[in-house]
Parts: C-alpha cells; sequence; structure tokens
C-alpha cells in the first residue's frame, strides 16, 4: 500500500508538472520563473496593455509594439532600424521579443541584466519613447482605465514603476515561440522534406555553432565580419565592456520565425535571407577581431543556399504569429480612458 501511495504521488506530480511547464522538454532551463496559471493571468493581461498603450511615451504615440509588432515576432519590418517618438531614427534594427526566459541579458549589446529593468532604456531614450518614469506613473495613475487593471494584477490600485516593470515582464515572458515545422518534427509529429533535410544538415555543419539549437541561439556576442556602420558607428558590445576585443560583437539573434523578421542584422542591411547567407559565404568580410567561427571560408553553392533556405522556413511559427492572446487587446484600450 504504501508504495501504491508513492507511485500515486510520483504520477500526480508528474501531471502537475507537465501543466506547469509552459515549454518544450528539449528546451533548457530557463532564466526565469514562468508561471502562466490563473493566478498570474490578470498581472499578464496588465502587461499586455501596457505593452500596446502608446501611453508610455511622452505625446502618446509610440508603444512598445511600435516597435515590436506580434505579427513580426515582436520585431518590425518597416525600418531597418527603429523610429521613436517625433519620427526620430535609432541606430539599431528592433530585435524579435521571443524566448526572453532564456537570455541572462538583453538588447543587441547587453547593455541590461534583466527584463524586469529593460523597459526602462527604451522609455527614458530621447530617440525612443523619450518619458520620464514619474510622468508614466503620474499618467496610469490618472488615468481611469489602469487602477483597476492594477487591482486585478496586485489586489489594490497602489501604482508604482515595480509594478508596472513586472507587468510588462510578465506578459513578455509569455512571448514562448514553440511549435513550429521544426518542433513537430521534434516532437515526432511531422517530418522534413528531402530539401529540409539537406539544409538541416548544412545548417548543423555551417551554423549550428552560434545559432544553437533548440533556440538557435547561443545568447553570446560575435562579430560576423560586417563593417561598421558609416552613419551609427556602432561599436556593439564594446559599448559596454570597453575592451577593444568586443568591438562590433553584437548579441546572436534567434533565428526562430526568421521569415517574418526581415530585414537583418543588427543595423537591418539586409532584407532577404539569400543576402544573410551570401554575406557568410563572400570573402568581404572584415576580419579583424572576427568570431573565430567565421576564420574558415564557408562554401556553399546555389542548391545548398536553396536547401538551406528552406530549413530555415521551418522555424516560422504561425501558431504564434497569430496567437490572439499576444495581439492588440482591443476590447482594453478601444475604450474611453481619459478622466
Amino acid at each position: 500500500m504504501k508504495n501504491g501511495i508513492i507511485i500515486s504521488l510520483t504520477l500526480l506530480c508528474l501531471a502537475a508538472s507537465n501543466i506547469t511547464i509552459p515549454y518544450p522538454n528539449y528546451f533548457p532551463k530557463p532564466n526565469y520563473e514562468l508561471d502562466f496559471s490563473s493566478k498570474t493571468y490578470d498581472l499578464t493581461q496588465l502587461g499586455r496593455v501596457l505593452f500596446y498603450d502608446p501611453i508610455l511615451s511622452a505625446d502618446n504615440t509610440i508603444s512598445c509594439a511600435s516597435c515590436h509588432s506580434p505579427y513580426n515576432s515582436f520585431a518590425h519590418t518597416d525600418h531597418a532600424v527603429s523610429h521613436g517618438i517625433h519620427d526620430s531614427i535609432g541606430k539599431r534594427n528592433a530585435p524579435a521579443l521571443i524566448n526572453l526566459a532564456w537570455q541572462k541579458e538583453l538588447m543587441w549589446d547587453g547593455a541590461s541584466n534583466h527584463l524586469d529593468v529593460q523597459a526602462l532604456a527604451p522609455i527614458t531614450h530621447p530617440g525612443e519613447m523619450a518619458e520620464s518614469i514619474e510622468h508614466v506613473i503620474n499618467k496610469l495613475q490618472n488615468n481611469k482605465l489602469y487602477p483597476p487593471l492594477f487591482k486585478k494584477a496586485y489586489g489594490d490600485m497602489l501604482i508604482n514603476s515595480q509594478r508596472m516593470l513586472k507587468a510588462l515582464t510578465q506578459f513578455q515572458l509569455t512571448l514562448i515561440s514553440d511549435n513550429s515545422k521544426y518542433d513537430k518534427v521534434r516532437r515526432s509529429e511531422d517530418t522534413f522534406s528531402i530539401q529540409e533535410n539537406k539544409g538541416y544538415g548544412l545548417f548543423l555543419t555551417h551554423c549550428n555553432s552560434c545559432h544553437t539549437e533548440p533556440l538557435f541561439t547561443n545568447h553570446k556576442y560575435k562579430n560576423n565580419g560586417l563593417g561598421i556602420d558609416s552613419q551609427s558607428l556602432d561599436l556593439g558590445r564594446f559599448n559596454i565592456t570597453k575592451i577593444p576585443y568586443d568591438s562590433v560583437k553584437f548579441k546572436v539573434p534567434t533565428l526562430r520565425n526568421i521569415g517574418y523578421t526581415y530585414p537583418y542584422m543588427h543595423d537591418g542591411r539586409f532584407k532577404k535571407l539569400s543576402s544573410v547567407i551570401n554575406h557568410y559565404i563572400s570573402d568581404n568580410k572584415e576580419y579583424k577581431y572576427i568570431s573565430k567561427e567565421l576564420e574558415h571560408k564557408i562554401s556553399l553553392s546555389s542548391n545548398d543556399k536553396s536547401d538551406l533556405i528552406s530549413f530555415l522556413l521551418t522555424l516560422n511559427d504561425r501558431d504564434f504569429i497569430f496567437n490572439p492572446k499576444n495581439k492588440f487587446p482591443r476590447k482594453i484600450l478601444l475604450q474611453p480612458k481619459d478622466i
């Protein structure tokens, strides 16, 4: 009887584990605690509303979603680099905000080391939202929409920066993309075509060391041989560490949903996947401090490039892109909310 109780308790714990772990078993352990249960539903919804509300910007025109569209895997495609308040132009392409729970550092240069504080940078940056946290909190407190939302999320109507940032974090942590064709193949629910399978082999040979599966990034900083943009003069990771060896190093982006996140590279210089591949196989790379993975020439035929792209497109997750739970909360934000 005792053994039966132990077995029953074990099965119960496993069942509970399967319910509460919101990512595939072949993903590594995340760096953030993930709780997407009914207890955190209202907090997630508050973060979702804040993410889409331009109230976070100085003139109420720019929201987080202005540069991170759900239809582009929470990146954007209308500009090579992000645009901010008064149509100011930034110097970097907006990265995709997916699978953030596995990132220890954020942004192209790793300037932020925790998701709870990351939003401070775009909110206060003069070329992005150009707002102060104090004024944002004041606007939220004096807007009839938000006190009830904070009460549902936290149990009372207190609105402060810590709660606001925590809600944004909670929503962004739910943005897990894990149902592409690649994932279905991993789960034995689908199979690669002959071309996709050839491309997968090429990927493992030439790309996986940096764009490591299953997240398709190793979250490290690499110099991939791109010349420095003459206008932005962006030195990437060097701006944070001041170490010469980190010059023009940028975080390796995930390749998940790659078909939705063009243009590519930190400065959005390439519009097509074929242009990205041509860069990596060309001899026209800047070699000072280039990452060791690219020190040797990569040779790919035209067929190889087609096969590789065919595989990369299996990383597109349509279910994630069109998930209504991630979209603009029309029922909340389109109602009158000014006092």
